[in-house]
Order: C-alpha cells, then structure tokens, then sequence
C-alpha cells in the first residue's frame, strides 16, 4: 500500500491540502504508537494505503481512543471483512474501488439473488465482475475455436479485443492494446457496520475514464 499513499500525498499537496504525517508501518496488532501522534494532531482525515486486515485493527483502535478523523483508504479497503473486524468504527469511511456494490448495477440483480440463494451470502466485491470476465472469456473462446479447432492463446487474446459485451455490469469492449474502452471507478462509503450489508455502500462519486493513450 506504500505506493498508493505515496501518489495520495503527493496529489493532496498538489491540490494544496496539507498533510500533517506520512508513516508506513508493518504493525497488525497494537497501534498505539502511531495512534497518540496522530490524535494530538487531530487531523480532518487520514488515509490508509493498505489493506482491509491491516486497517481494521487501526481504525478500531483509532476510535476507541478517541480519534474524530474521517477515514479513507484504496480498493484494498473493498472486503466485508472490514466491517467483521472494525465495527461500528469504519461506519462512513470511503473508499475507492473499480468495482462498485452489486447494488450499483440493476442488471446484477438477479445474478445476486441467485447468488444469495445458492452460496446463503451476498456477492463479496467483484463477484459481478468475475461473471462478467468468465462470459467474455468464454465467448473469445468460441469465437477463436472456429468450429471445434483448438484455438492459441494468441487467437483468444485478439477474439477478447473485438467483442463487446453486455453483462450485468453493463457494456464492456476493449481497445486493441486490450484495455477497456471505458473503465468506472467509484468513491463509496460503508453504510453498515454488518457484514452481510457490505453491497449496499453508499455510491459517493463515480468517474468513467478513458483507457490510457498508447503514448502513457
């Protein structure tokens, strides 16, 4: 998660927003060491670039003492375990994603009751997309076969670049160096402290981006 933070720092102060502290840790257990500083200071928000079985025991451990800050953190937040570990604690935190809740997308909705029905649980995080990926998958496949021959990987790599697909996500097409055409990326917040109700954060912002210019 070092990396992430890295880019949210630079891009903060960029923007002009000061930053108070910047520390990396291994830590996984007890905090404290970093969680007295970071109260003195009382900063509006602080941004955790790891990952959801590292930043729940620091999120829960922040307010249990006391600390008021907003939290925020990367796709590695995207997991219900956050709310089994964290609590009450993470209730209105954000995160980003490029996977939205499955309650983003109506045509996701019977993919997910049938989910429920089956597996006894809610979709976790990229469920959706990962039906999606396997139905472009398998159509490449069809398609590069040309009537029962083996196919390369090569033949399935460029079927993949000419398809476009209607899923349960919506329309997904790709561009010759493979990339999707356009790409969502979301802004959410935990709505509930139940694990169970991890696909119906809140959508706080969504940004559809172009695939990156072959000069990038």
């Amino acid at each position: 998660g070092q990396g992430v933070a890295e880019f949210f720092k630079a891009d903060a102060e960029k923007k002009g927003i000061k930053v108070m502290g910047f520390e990396g840790t291994e830590e996984k257990s007890n905090f404290d060491p970093i969680i007295t500083p970071i109260k003195a200071r009382n900063p509006d928000l602080i941004y955790f670039g790891g990952i959801y079985d590292q930043a729940a025991p620091f999120f829960k451990q922040a307010r249990e003492k006391g600390v008021k800050s907003a939290f925020m953190g990367p796709d590695g937040m995207d997991s219900s375990d956050l709310t089994k570990i964290a609590g009450k604690a993470v209730v209105g935190m954000y995160y980003t994603s490029v996977a939205g809740p499955v309650s983003v997308y109506p045509q996701a909705k019977q993919f997910a009751e049938e989910h429920k029905k089956k597996f006894g649980k809610n979709p976790e995080p990229f469920a959706a997309q990962a039906y999606d990926a396997t139905a472009i998958a398998l159509k490449a496949i069809a398609a590069a076969a040309k009537g029962g021959v083996m196919p390369s990987r090569e033949a399935v790599s460029a079927a993949i670049r000419k398809l476009k697909h209607t899923g349960i996500t919506g329309t997904i097409e790709f561009d010759d160096k493979g990339d999707p055409r356009k790409a969502l990326y979301f802004v959410l917040q935990v709505a509930s402290d139940d694990p169970e109700k991890w696909g119906e954060n809140k959508e706080v912002k969504r940004l559809s981006i172009a695939a990156p210019s072959a000069k990038m």
